[in-house]
């Protein structure tokens, strides 16, 4: 039998992610590359699989109509209880979204895509809601990164919180867009901070009752600098993120 990424584990990982100052947060890279794009004011902007919805607070914090979806109950009421910003918080299946047809401006995704073994499927919705010109993020973990080897890993023993996960690499991610009627605006690699590894280990040693702290050094001047020495096409390709900014024509 195949493994799959269920409700269950996400209404299990919510459960146990109620602090959010315990979770890390996108670190303002899906805010970062849609103002690129757009000016978020007025837009109506749905993120889907919305977890806790911070980017989405951030959003209509600037201006945004926004509408955040997850089928997660456990998402749902965190969502309800800490997003500061007025978002309509909506119960839905991703592949059936219950808005119209062309009915919004910005669609974006992360860590949702990976989830699904037929992922067309998710993007062929989110080209139905969307209007023409509208603009579209997919932000999934990048192919040629140790992180793969460990999720799979763990996926072997029955170990990974998600149940099942996949990868993508640039090229595959921008096929995969292009195949269900967007044009490709730009396409983005980023690394997380503080990485996988460290993350990981604080969350062993906090069964253990032992606590590092999230960030354990502040090295943004280092990491931008650092980011800038390394070619772009370089850094797309190795880099543990890879995301992608599309308009529907």
């Amino acid at each position: 039998m195949k493994q799959t990424s269920e409700k269950k584990h996400w209404d299990e990982y919510w459960e146990a992610s109620r602090d959010l100052d315990e979770v890390y947060s996108n670190d303002g890279r899906i805010i970062a590359h849609l103002s690129r794009v757009v000016d978020f004011e007025d837009l109506k902007v749905l993120e889907v699989g919305a977890g806790s919805g911070r980017d989405s607070d951030d959003i209509a914090s600037r201006g945004g109509i926004v509408y955040t979806l997850d089928y997660s109950e456990e998402a749902l009421d965190l969502m309800r209880v800490s997003l500061k910003s007025p978002i309509e918080i909506v119960c839905g299946d991703a592949k059936a979204v219950p808005f119209t047809e062309g009915s919004l401006d910005v669609v974006f995704h992360q860590g949702l895509l990976e989830h699904f073994r037929d992922p067309e499927t998710l993007i062929r919705e989110n080209h139905r809601i969307l209007k023409k010109g509208g603009i579209l993020l997919i932000d999934v973990p990048q192919r040629l990164h140790y992180y793969t080897l460990l999720k799979h890993i763990l996926m072997a023993f029955g170990k990974w919180f998600a149940g099942w996960e996949t990868e993508f690499s640039p090229g595959q991610l921008r096929e995969l867009i292009r195949a269900e009627g967007f044009e490709i605006v730009a396409m983005y690699g980023e690394n997380l901070y503080p990485p996988i590894w460290y993350r990981g280990l604080r969350r062993i040693l906090r069964k253990i009752g032992l606590k590092l702290p999230m960030y354990p050094l502040q090295l943004a001047g280092f990491r931008r600098t650092l980011k800038k020495m390394i070619p772009p096409a370089i850094r797309l390709n190795t880099s543990m993120i890879v995301g992608c900014i599309a308009r529907k024509v």
